[in-house]
């Protein structure tokens, strides 16, 4: 696979479609959504790549965590976004498997004034299910659950708002949200 593969083929119909998948994960915390449009290089996955794809430009600082800072996902993202690759401290969005992406205090969590400037992960982990830990707050109408990489970082999240930061679960084709108004029970 070159650079220049593995993009939307119908751009403003596949952003458009990946970034209602985005923000319908956001706003119901724990809810699979399916986003599938891009076909990076590996490891990324196709749900990763459909949301650089449709969240970051060349105004948007990304960090690769280790195994998923190549040249070859580097060249992609450079070709399809232009996002400028940076380190964690500096990130808008990180990329990585959740032990890669450790430790979490490396990135903004915004401040008093300003909580939006902070990081959001996208996590790539190897399933996503409603399953598994139980989920309460904001765009959630009694509870729900996902199986997150580890709970109790999640819940330390959640004990920070309005400042943290906010998180994309991606598997494959499919992306779930954590955003860091959601509490963990």
């Amino acid at each position: 696979m070159t650079a220049l593969a593995g993009g939307f083929t119908e751009p403003a119909l596949e952003a458009a479609q990946a970034f209602r998948a985005a923000m319908n994960a956001m706003a119901r915390p724990g809810r699979i959504e399916h986003a599938a449009a891009a076909q990076p290089p590996a490891p990324l996955s196709p749900a990763a790549g459909t949301l650089l794809l449709t969240l970051c430009d060349t105004d948007t600082a990304l960090y690769l965590a280790p195994g998923h800072d190549t040249d070859a996902i580097r060249q992609w993202i450079a070709f399809h976004t232009g996002a400028p690759i940076v380190a964690a401290g500096e990130a808008d969005f990180a990329l990585g498997t959740w032990a890669a992406l450790q430790p979490l205090d490396t990135y903004r969590i915004g401040e008093p004034d300003y909580p939006d400037r902070s990081a959001t992960l996208i996590v790539e982990v190897e399933e996503l299910e409603a399953a598994g830990a139980t989920l309460t707050g904001p765009g959630i109408e009694i509870e729900a659950q996902l199986n997150l990489p580890d709970p109790a970082a999640f819940a330390a999240n959640a004990r920070h708002f309005p400042l943290g930061f906010d998180t994309f679960l991606t598997c494959g084709d499919r992306l779930a949200a954590m955003p860091r108004s959601t509490r963990v029970g």
